[in-house]
């Protein structure tokens, strides 16, 4: 389909350009500020929620394309919301916006990787699409090229860049929408035969991956506005590039739904954090 193939690689460039215009190269050297809490957090995005959706995905039962949409989505770095959730529960804002940062680099080899290995669990007969040199050059073109683009602007047109964060950021909401619902329209039948397993998985690694993203770095003595912080990177997904990478890259419509689904769904639990949060930000959680 022309919508698939050049609309939604399209319209993902233009999120990650805007997120890209949101960011400097201070803010990868911010790390040094608190190393423990990025590096706490990054173990948590990479390593701790794949294994937890791997653990939902066998105790619900899905197997082939969707077990693999679900790994895909937990593979992919945090959502461009997430630092809008952070600061209204009173999170470390520009924590979210070194972990994104880094998120969106790692992403580009973690991704390939998660994908590639689920499809060899999932889909035995498939396993070496998700490994394919060219498929790992997609990635990267679709995550990290445009993120970059959108940075020199921001550091040769910085003025206008801030003008636009804004813009960026509802435009990003809008882009969000229609690609779900490309994804629904693509897949519908399937996305019927599913909702009853795919919902309840995607509302509950949406719920554990906030409370992992909160809980764990608490439990290292990490403070709190920095736990809201990784929580909300941790706990929103950028079900953005999961449909678009399914669509596009990996060609499979059916792929893309359970990404759909979670995009719909995640925004609940997100809301529902952010109000139980911001409560009292001067008292431990």
């Amino acid at each position: 389909m022309l919508v698939v193939q050049i609309f939604l690689p399209l319209a993902l460039g233009l999120v990650m350009f805007g997120l890209g215009l949101t960011l400097t190269t201070d803010d990868f050297a911010r790390v040094a500020k608190y190393p423990k809490a990025a590096v706490i957090a990054l173990v948590c995005q990479v390593v701790v929620l794949p294994a937890v959706c791997l653990g939902l995905v066998l105790a619900f039962g899905l197997k082939g394309v969707l077990a693999v949409g679900m790994m895909l989505l937990v593979a992919s770095p945090g959502g461009t919301s997430a630092n809008l959730f952070s600061h209204l529960a009173g999170g470390d804002v520009a924590l979210n916006i070194t972990l994104t940062a880094i998120n969106s680099v790692l992403a580009v080899f973690t991704l390939p990787l998660v994908v590639g290995l689920s499809m060899a669990h999932f889909m035995a007969d498939s396993a070496e699409v998700g490994l394919q040199p060219a498929k790992f050059v997609q990635v990267f073109a679709i995550v990290l090229v445009p993120v970059a683009i959108g940075m020199l602007v921001r550091r040769r047109f910085e003025a206008w860049a801030l003008r636009m964060n804004d813009t960026v950021r509802i435009a990003s909401v809008v882009v969000l929408v229609l690609v779900i619902i490309a994804a629904i329209a693509q897949a519908y039948q399937q996305l019927i035969d599913n909702i009853g397993t795919l919902g309840p998985v995607a509302l509950l690694l949406s719920v554990f991956s906030l409370l992992i993203g909160y809980y764990v770095p608490k439990a290292f003595k990490i403070d709190r506005k920095q736990a809201i912080a990784s929580a909300m990177e941790i706990g929103i997904h950028n079900a953005t590039i999961a449909i678009t990478l399914a669509l596009t890259v990996l060609n499979d419509e059916t792929m893309a739904i359970p990404p759909a689904v979670y995009g719909v769904l995640m925004y609940l639990p997100a809301a529902v954090a952010a109000r139980l949060l911001s409560r009292d930000k001067t008292a431990a959680v």
